[in-house]
């Protein structure tokens, strides 16, 4: 390789590159990195440079022997919400179950109802609060549902609100609608009637804001039918959509199976998806995402088909699930730790999980591993191995975070 002159180049650094094959990591150690605009530009060992790194780069960073990783993705969360549901937290502890706390009145549609009342600015500053926690952990993309508004004007708001995240904050924002994700109270009893609306009123109006890169839908006993799912993904598809599931988190129902035939990005939760379903997701090339934080804060026993998954070669993500009902987290390191001693992940699994695979989960084929081309999106850390971001728990060793090729901080 001839001399080159790159924007930055990182030197005395261990690089996770995340690349799937070879060493474990995909692991160069004592190695550099070198960006240009907002790409990888060079990677490989130190040794490898191709001349003195003060004539290749503009500005060249020592690394201090840290290790290096793409940037964080968190593909699952629901960032944005009124009010809080600490009262129902304090009612499963007294023996309630989440089914029977949704069938009272509880759950999802008791923060539909303070999402409503809030304002965008009040939504925004909520919002913007919780994501300081990803931020800070070297989260560099993160995924936002709606889903807490459940009429088209809500459902709007809630996606102007996350785009918004977006001003001032270097982050990168993906969108989906979720405005399948429970039926509102005042259409109680009419169930086909709300999906007609989410098919015929809310998809359009969504599609035609060009707020939402993708739709998303629960597939459950307490909340949408398959078929009813069938129809959800079929109006989004028609207006260039995505597809993604929340599935088989409460009882096998076939949501991954479903999520497989409509060629979906990911099925999300899937604690009760059938071997056959795990198949279907293998075939289809749809990306299993877990949510450790929903299982932990539920005290579910049934675990997810991680074994079955691996055989099958489903790519496995992890991921947050922020959300106020069932999954108050704001740390994506500490979804590292619980995929690992819950689910039984390797910590390479996991670190995979939050990187190449999560964002496998997002169709974002630019970013999520250390390889020129990429998106040039990197964490440093201060460990002495990659599974120490697994292994430690409260702590936060992110040392420094590059965002679009920018220092973050």
């Amino acid at each position: 390789m001839p001399n080159a002159s790159w924007d930055q180049l990182w030197v005395n650094v261990h690089l996770a590159t995340m690349r799937p094959g070879g060493t474990p990591y995909g692991a160069i150690e004592r190695g550099a990195l070198a960006v240009t605009g907002d790409r990888i530009a060079w990677l490989g060992a130190t040794s490898e440079l191709p001349g003195p790194p003060e004539k290749l780069a503009k500005l060249v960073h020592d690394g201090g022997r840290r290790w290096m990783t793409p940037g964080l993705i968190d593909c699952h969360t629901h960032l944005i919400f009124g009010g809080d549901r600490a009262r129902e937290f304090e009612l499963r502890l007294g023996g309630a179950t989440y089914e029977e706390i949704a069938r009272a009145g509880g759950g999802i549609v008791s923060t539909v109802k303070a999402t409503r009342e809030a304002s965008e600015d009040a939504l925004l500053a909520s919002a913007r609060e919780r994501l300081r926690g990803f931020l800070a952990e070297g989260v560099t993309t993160i995924e936002v549902k709606s889903g807490y508004g459940l009429n088209t004007a809500d459902e709007l708001k809630m996606l102007r609100v996350a785009r918004g995240l977006e001003d001032g904050l270097p982050i990168s924002i993906v969108t989906s609608f979720l405005g399948a994700h429970a039926i509102p109270t005042e259409f109680a009893g009419r169930q086909g009637a709300y999906v007609d609306l989410v098919c015929d009123e809310m998809m359009p109006a969504v599609a035609s804001s060009g707020l939402a890169d993708a739709v998303d839908a629960f597939c459950e006993t307490i909340a949408f039918t398959p078929a009813e799912t069938e129809r959800i993904f079929a109006a989004g598809q028609r207006h260039g959509l995505r597809v993604k599931l929340h599935a088989d988190q409460l009882s096998d129902l076939g949501g991954s199976a479903l999520a497989a035939r409509f060629g979906a990005l990911s099925a999300d939760h899937i604690e009760y998806a059938s071997e056959d379903s795990v198949r279907a997701m293998a075939a289809s090339g749809t990306v299993a995402v877990l949510l450790p934080g929903a299982n932990f804060f539920l005290r579910e026993r049934q675990m997810p088909p991680v074994e079955a998954l691996r055989q099958h070669g489903v790519p496995i993500a992890i991921a947050s699930n922020c959300n106020p009902g069932s999954s108050p987290v704001t740390s994506l390191l500490l979804m590292l730790a619980m995929a690992s001693t819950l689910f039984r992940l390797t910590p390479e699994e996991a670190l995979a999980g939050v990187t190449r695979n999560a964002a496998r989960a997002l169709g974002l084929d630019h970013r999520g591993v250390l390889a020129p081309g990429l998106r040039a999106d990197l964490a440093l850390w201060e460990i002495g191995q990659p599974a120490e971001l697994s292994y430690w728990l409260g702590r936060n060793p992110c040392a420094e975070v590059v965002w679009d090729g920018v220092l973050r901080n």
